[in-house]
C-alpha cells in the first residue's frame, strides 16, 4: 500500500492580497503610538479627540451628537465625554446663536491651551517631513478611504467646506452653503461640518 503524499505547506498569500491587510494593521498601530508615547497622559484619546473635533467643527457642527457621529460611538458615550471635558474647564457650552433651545460646545482658553501639547504633534511633524507629493497623495488616500469606510458603514463622511459639495463659489466675493443656505466666512472655509458632501457637485 502506497504512503500517502505529503502534506504541502500553505502557499503564501499573493503581496496583493496581504498588502492591503498589512496597511489597516499600520494605520492601527500608527493610532496607538500616537497616544501610547505621549508625554501628556492627563487625557484619555478620545477626550483628546474631541478637543479636536471642538477646535477644528464649524459652527453647524459643534454640537455633542454630531461629535458622536464624527467619533463613531453612541450619543451617551459622546455626551459623558463632552461633560468630562467641561468639567475640566477644557470646553464651555453657549448659546447658539439662531436656536436658543440648543448649544454649542466651544474651547475655553485652557482647551486651546491643552492643545499646544496634543500628542498627535509627532505625528503631524513625519507627515510634513514627507516629500510635497507624496503628502498629498497620503491625503487624498486617506480621503478616499475615509468615505469609502463611511459609506460601507452608511456614517456620514466628515471634510471641510472649501472641498464639500453644497459650497458655491459661483458669485464672486461670496460664498454659499447650499445645505444649510447660509454665507460663509472665510473661517468656515477651513472647518469641518458635518453636512459635508464629495465635491463632485461643486461650483
Amino acid at each position: 500500500m502506497s504512503e500517502p503524499a505529503p502534506m504541502m505547506p500553505p502557499m503564501p498569500k499573493p503581496e496583493s492580497e496581504a498588502t492591503p491587510c498589512h496597511s489597516a494593521e499600520l494605520l492601527l498601530h500608527l493610532a496607538r503610538l500616537v497616544h501610547g508615547g505621549s508625554a501628556d497622559c492627563s487625557l484619555t484619546a478620545v477626550q483628546w479627540t474631541a478637543l479636536r473635533y471642538f477646535a477644528s467643527a464649524n459652527r453647524f457642527s459643534r454640537t455633542p451628537s454630531a461629535f458622536s457621529e464624527f467619533n463613531a460611538t453612541t450619543r451617551g458615550t459622546a455626551s459623558q465625554t463632552v461633560k468630562s471635558l467641561i468639567g475640566l474647564g477644557l470646553l464651555e457650552k453657549r448659546a447658539h446663536e439662531s436656536d436658543g433651545r440648543s448649544f454649542l460646545i466651544e474651547l475655553t482658553d485652557a482647551g486651546r491651551s491643552k492643545l499646544e501639547h496634543d500628542p498627535l504633534a509627532d505625528l503631524i511633524a513625519c507627515i510634513r517631513e514627507l516629500p510635497p507629493a507624496r503628502r498629498a497623495a497620503f491625503r487624498d488616500t486617506l480621503g478616499e478611504l475615509a468615505e469609502q469606510l463611511s459609506r460601507k458603514r452608511a456614517a456620514p463622511v466628515f471634510g471641510k467646506c472649501g472641498d464639500c459639495g453644497h459650497c458655491d463659489t459661483s458669485k464672486p466675493d461670496s460664498t454659499f452653503c447650499r445645505c444649510t443656505q447660509l454665507m460663509l466666512s472665510g473661517q468656515d472655509m477651513s472647518t469641518l461640518c458635518i453636512d459635508f458632501a464629495p465635491g463632485a457637485n461643486k461650483r
